[in-house]
């Protein structure tokens, strides 16, 4: 792990999950991550139960990350970390 990838994942620790990802899948929040993703350096996104029945958390925020062209810092429970 380099340094920067620590820092991100001891910085994405403390910070809070602002979008929340539910039956509507991750199509409904794509947009709203790539316009948070402008204005901060971490975005903490959390997964909630309903969304899980289309795959693991972690085949969904890769799919996710993958649409805003975002890096995923970690996947953590049900929460994934994003940073551009």
């Amino acid at each position: 792990m380099t340094n920067d990838e620590r820092t991100l994942k001891e910085r994405a620790h403390g910070t809070d999950a602002t979008l929340r990802v539910g039956k509507a899948g991750i199509e409904s929040v794509a947009d709203e991550l790539d316009s948070q993703l402008t204005e901060r350096a971490l975005v903490k996104v959390k997964f909630l139960r309903a969304a899980r029945g289309a795959g693991t958390t972690d085949e969904l925020a890769a799919r996710l990350g993958d649409r805003v062209n975002a890096e995923l810092v970690e996947t953590r429970g049900n929460t994934a970390t994003y940073h551009r």
